[in-house]
């Protein structure tokens, strides 16, 4: 499973392109990326792909320098669950 990755957006497509998927976090301009939304195809689910996910975005959120403000259920109780990313917060 390889990720697709551009700024603010990190996804999965098959084969005919079918999104099976995504992260997306822009940069809203006061130096925060806002995690707004996470989407896995139900086929995916259970497999830890969202975990992947909002791993990748949160590499790609440091690597820009840009704190994350999450805002999508998904990511809020991922960085509940993550308190080794709180200083991202």
């Amino acid at each position: 499973m390889e990720f697709q990755e551009k700024p603010g957006h990190i996804f999965l497509a098959d084969n005919s392109g079918k999104l099976l998927a995504e992260v997306t976090f822009p940069a809203s301009g006061d130096g925060f990326a806002v995690i707004n939304h996470t989407f896995v195809d139900p086929s995916l689910r259970g497999q830890g792909v969202a975990d992947k996910l909002l791993s990748a975005a949160v590499k790609q959120i440091r690597s820009n320098n840009l704190k994350a403000r999450p805002t999508c259920s998904y990511a809020v109780q991922w960085f509940q669950r993550h308190p080794e990313h709180a200083d991202l917060l």
